[in-house]
């Protein structure tokens, strides 16, 4: 079976039987109908997963895998926080007339820094080093930054990337300072993997462990009988990824480069409420 599945099923298990529930707060989000959108959560939730052995995704019900990519692709590749780059209408909420939602996400990653080799965005700075200094200590980005936050239309959740090679293998830290489990977890894994996997493939080396760290990992009220439905499903063998070998450069990678062979999952879980 599915080691990602065991994974997200031992985490929402541990999530509803022992969380903390923070029902008896004044709480930020709200359900379309202007109720309080309370959770249950963990803190400093960490899964591990060896990329050498599966791909992440889960089989409990569809990760629609291209538009996860899509979306990474538009922050790490094109660098963009104009949603009129993107395929989805993921952000559309959080655009501006004009399509932008500030100086968050793939803005940041465009950002060039000073260093003693040059010039650098964070991108690009993390594939020099792969290259030329592998086995550094301090590969690693940051779009968190407190000077722009007042420009954010979303704080960052996903903010933080720490690469590490050991022997040929790229092993990698996605670091999360909130995450909605029900809406965002296995997208998120799925995009970091993805990510994990395009670097080492351009830098000749091999994956190895994706790990995930978040700091606050919750549950929405409403999507608890949605979890508990949803982790006592079947669940399948994970399915291959197949990549174009062929890809050499990171900003040549598109969406139809990756492929997934044999994924056999249950059917998607539809309307799920979306707190914001």
């Amino acid at each position: 079976m599915s080691k990602a599945d065991k994974i997200f099923v031992d985490m929402c298990r541990d999530i509803i039987d022992s969380g903390w529930s923070d029902e008896e707060c004044e709480v930020r989000p709200r359900w379309e109908d202007g109720t309080p959108a309370h959770t249950i959560k963990k803190f400093g939730v960490v899964n591990r997963y060896n990329l050498a052995e599966e791909f992440p995704i889960l089989t409990l019900r569809p990760t629609y895998l291209k538009s996860a990519i899509d979306e990474i692709l538009w922050i790490w590749q094109k660098k963009s926080n104009n949603i009129k780059d993107l395929n989805s209408h993921i952000w559309d909420s959080w655009a501006d007339e004009k399509g932008s939602i500030g100086k968050a996400y793939g803005y940041q990653m465009g950002v060039k820094h000073k260093y003693k080799e040059g010039e650098f965005d964070q991108v690009d700075r993390v594939l020099f080093d792969l290259k030329n200094n592998p086995y550094s200590r301090r590969i690693m980005t940051n779009i968190y930054v407190h000077q722009d936050l007042h420009e954010m239309n979303l704080y960052p959740c996903a903010y933080s990337m720490t690469f590490n090679v050991t022997g040929n293998k790229l092993n990698a830290i996605l670091n999360q300072r909130s995450q909605d489990v029900l809406a965002a977890n296995n997208w998120n894994v799925c995009q970091y993997a993805i990510l994990t996997h395009m670097f080492a493939q351009v830098s000749g080396l091999e994956v190895g462990e994706f790990v995930h760290v978040i700091a606050d990992a919750h549950i929405y009220d409403r999507h608890v009988p949605v979890i508990e439905e949803m982790i006592k499903r079947p669940q399948f063998e994970a399915p291959k990824l197949i990549i174009n070998k062929e890809i050499k450069n990171f900003y040549d990678f598109t969406v139809d480069d990756f492929v997934l062979e044999n994924y056999q999952k249950n059917e998607q879980i539809k309307n799920i409420p979306i707190a914001i």
